[in-house]
């Protein structure tokens, strides 16, 4: 029989692990970026290769572990366990320095560069196991197990919000107490959080009575199969818009603070008040967006809400121009529009996710899902961005910073325009998507007659 509502204590659940995942993702999307860029190296290549080897890393895992959930019947444990763990690695990785590598191998801290960048990129990918695990894999096999169609749009919309909370958080708080108490104490005390929560979550994650064992490892190859494909044409020309959306915001996400940092000159409060403010006015609006999906079609609402998306992009490409405070204004309004269309593309493309999932095999596609949405993004999107940096070759060698910063190059206006060009690939798929969402709901009214 179907749940009518999603009930309180999966609220509860949803909203803890949901929001402290996604501030742990997004301070490895973010700051551990940032911390490599001020603290090791001023090189965008290797944040780049960290940011393309986290996004494998994340596919296999989730492919695995979703898999091991279905067999067990078990997504509690996984959920748990992984941020108990996950939080760990979150501290340690902020233990990480050439200081620390030198004394270890005796030698210079210009002995110990080669080594130390190589370790901070196999410590992210090894946090990414964890995380994956936890949140990709079993927390999201979770949310598709516990919701219904009549209220999924709205869940899914609070979902899509909780990223900007967190990046919200991350982007204005963090870079204020990474000033006054550094990285490490920053990583430790988050390390905490994290695996608080997951020791909270061996109490309050039920997981759905509807939840058996099926399957087995073999299953991991369960969603490239052609009869699964071909079953199910709507879920896969979804997965393929999420994998457009993903690489266009993997363009110029990875260097966005950077580049307000280092081309528009922005301080931490200028950057923090400009981010929070297009954050917070973008997720109002998206809370009543995410309602209307539950009433319209979500399908003939991805082409708004991927026009809007494309629109900010391109304005925060030319928001750069004029004094100081025209472009915090210009850089702020066109922010706030294109995280109204980041979020609402998110959301749309996660419910029709869901809607479209066969809920025997929710662990199985949680992979698939991740090809599409993290592999691939995280792959293409990174090397599309640090090639325009690295062609326009802007620097700022009076940063103070590092000499070697005189060398390095900075990430460059041109990402925005890039990534809107590439969303706009989104309206190339929209109306076989449509076609297949209709045929899929034509059936399901017969069903129900």
């Amino acid at each position: 029989m179907e749940e009518k509502t999603f009930g309180a204590q999966r609220w509860r659940a949803l909203l803890l692990f949901g929001l402290i995942g996604q501030i742990a993702w997004a301070v490895e999307n973010m700051y551990f970026n940032l911390f490599v860029f001020e603290t090791v190296a001023p090189s965008l290549d290797t944040v780049t290769l960290m940011v393309q080897l986290s996004g494998v890393a994340a596919t296999l895992t989730t492919l695995i572990a979703g898999t091991l959930s279905d067999k067990l019947g078990n997504r509690r444990t996984l959920i748990s366990w992984g941020y108990i763990i996950w939080g760990v690695t979150v501290a340690l990785f902020g233990m990480i320095s050439t200081e620390l590598v030198a004394s270890i191998l005796n030698t210079d801290a210009a002995g110990a560069l080669g080594t130390t960048l190589v370790l901070v990129v196999v410590a992210d990918c090894v946090m990414t196991v964890f995380g994956s695990t936890a949140n990709d894999a079993a927390f999201n096999a979770w949310v598709t197990d516990n919701t219904e169609e009549s209220y999924r749009g709205r869940v899914e919309g609070v979902l899509s919000i909780l990223p900007l909370i967190a990046m919200l958080i991350v982007a204005g708080g963090f870079g204020i107490l990474v000033s006054l108490v550094g990285y490490r104490v920053l990583f430790l005390c988050l390390g905490a959080v994290i695996t608080a929560c997951g020791v909270c979550g061996v109490w309050m994650i039920r997981d759905s009575a509807a939840l058996t064992k099926s399957g087995s490892l073999a299953d991991i190859l369960y969603g490239f199969r052609p009869r699964v494909i071909r079953d199910n044409p709507a879920l896969y020309l979804v997965f393929a818009v999420m994998a457009v959306y993903g690489v266009a915001c993997q363009i110029f996400m990875p260097y966005l603070i950077i580049y307000m940092k280092t081309y528009l000159e922005f301080t931490t409060v200028e950057y923090s008040v400009v981010f929070g403010l297009a954050i917070v006015v973008g997720a109002v609006i998206n809370l009543k967006l995410g309602t209307l999906s539950d009433k319209k079609d979500k399908t003939l609402l991805l082409f708004v809400a991927a026009g809007i998306f494309a629109l900010g992009l391109a304005a925060m490409w030319l928001a750069r121009f004029g004094g100081k405070v025209a472009v915090l204004l210009t850089f702020g309004a066109a922010g706030f529009v294109m995280i109204t269309g980041y979020i609402f593309v998110s959301a749309l493309c996660g419910a029709l996710a869901r809607d479209n999932t066969p809920r025997a095999d929710a662990g199985k596609l949680q992979g698939v899902r991740m090809i599409f949405g993290v592999l691939i993004p995280m792959l293409l999107g990174p090397m599309i961005g640090n090639a325009i940096n690295k062609s326009a070759g802007v620097t700022l060698p009076d940063l103070d910073s590092a000499d070697t910063m005189t060398t390095q190059y900075i990430p460059a206006p041109g990402i925005f325009l890039a990534a809107a060009l590439v969303a706009l690939l989104i309206f190339a798929l929209l109306p076989f998507l449509y076609k297949y969402s209709k045929k899929k709901g034509e059936e399901y009214d017969k069903i129900e007659k």
